[in-house]
């Protein structure tokens, strides 16, 4: 407020100073051209004036009115200057009360994940890990499928509820009752395939990991990729889970085809995580009384199983494992 105030004092006085000048100014021509009327008024008729100063003194006048005209110029364009400049100030206040508004929101923010960290901080260490092992999970899902959105836009890709899978309805990737790639669906499960191939590596082991903190700090470590198969009900039940495992097997052979580098990421125990399952309509996902239902049941889902540790000594010894400071066995 105290600055405030020193620059509303400040701004009046220049602007008091400014009228001062301006009316001394104009006051003088005023009394220049009163002085001249009067010097006029006192010669008399009779009196003959030299034609030179006559029209000198015509000179001046003109003179002094156009230097008033000037003077009233300079003032009209003086305020108009004054005005726009009045006009930046309120727009400055404006944007700095935005700016100041902002600022409230982030320190909130601010506060709001400082204490998130305490939370964690006091939490178990194993428990912590685990947390943080499934919002790493999230990211991988949500980075395929973000990926995919951008290389086939059309195609509808959803996480599960659980946060733990994508899932590809079966009419999206094979044609119905059958376990056979078309060429869009097997463009489609390559494409998946390479992106999986240029994300476990921080998530894995074996001769292609790249694990750094920069992509995943929690230090988390995938066990499992699972390719499974689904149905709805119709038809008949060995049936419906021979065609799930057929389909999850094409799924799987495409991608090891498509990209061979696939099954060299590994998990804690040497295995590589790509594998395959075949549910047929044994984990449905909607009720298979309705035709809407059915088609989501009919699908392919891409689960990311996360490695849990049983200890909390575990966790360093993953670390460790994951910086190349100990052999994976």
């Amino acid at each position: 407020m105290r600055g405030g105030w020193r620059k509303t004092h400040q701004e009046e006085e220049e602007e008091s100073a400014f009228v001062s000048m301006t009316d001394m100014t104009v006051s003088f021509l005023i009394i220049v051209m009163i002085l001249l009327a009067f010097f006029a008024t006192q010669v008399s008729s009779d009196d003959t004036v030299p034609r030179e100063r006559f029209d000198r003194v015509q000179m001046l006048l003109q003179d002094a009115r156009d230097e008033l005209d000037e003077a009233q110029q300079k003032i009209e364009r003086l305020q108009q200057e004054l005005r726009e400049a009045q006009r930046r100030e309120e727009d400055l206040l404006q944007q700095i009360a935005e700016k100041d508004r902002e600022i409230e929101q982030l320190r909130r923010q601010i506060e709001r994940l400082e204490a998130t960290i305490r939370r964690l901080q006091l939490r178990d260490p194993l428990e912590a890990y685990l947390t943080r092992s499934a919002e790493a999970r999230l990211e991988i899902l949500e980075n395929i499928r973000a990926r995919l959105a951008v290389d086939f836009p059309d195609l509808a890709v959803e996480i599960s509820n659980e946060n733990d899978a994508l899932r590809f309805r079966g009419e999206g990737l094979f044609a119905t009752g059958q376990s056979v790639l078309a060429p869009r669906p097997l463009l489609i499960v390559q494409t998946i395939s390479e992106r999986l191939d240029e994300i476990l590596p921080c998530y894995t082991f074996g001769p292609s990991t790249a694990w750094e903190e920069g992509c995943n700090p929690a230090g988390a470590v995938v066990e499992a990729v699972q390719i499974e198969g689904h149905t709805d009900s119709t038809g008949v039940e060995v049936s419906n889970l021979r065609l799930s495992t057929d389909r999850a097997n094409a799924t799987f052979i495409a991608m090891r085809t498509h990209t061979p580098d696939l099954i060299d990421h590994l998990n804690t125990r040497g295995q590589p995580v790509l594998s395959v399952a075949g549910y047929g309509q044994m984990r449905s996902i909607a009720s298979n009384d309705t035709d809407e239902g059915r088609a989501q049941n009919r699908r392919i889902d891409l689960r990311i199983i996360m490695h849990t540790p049983s200890q909390t000594q575990e966790i360093e010894r993953i670390l460790a494992r994951l910086r190349g400071e100990e052999d994976t066995p």
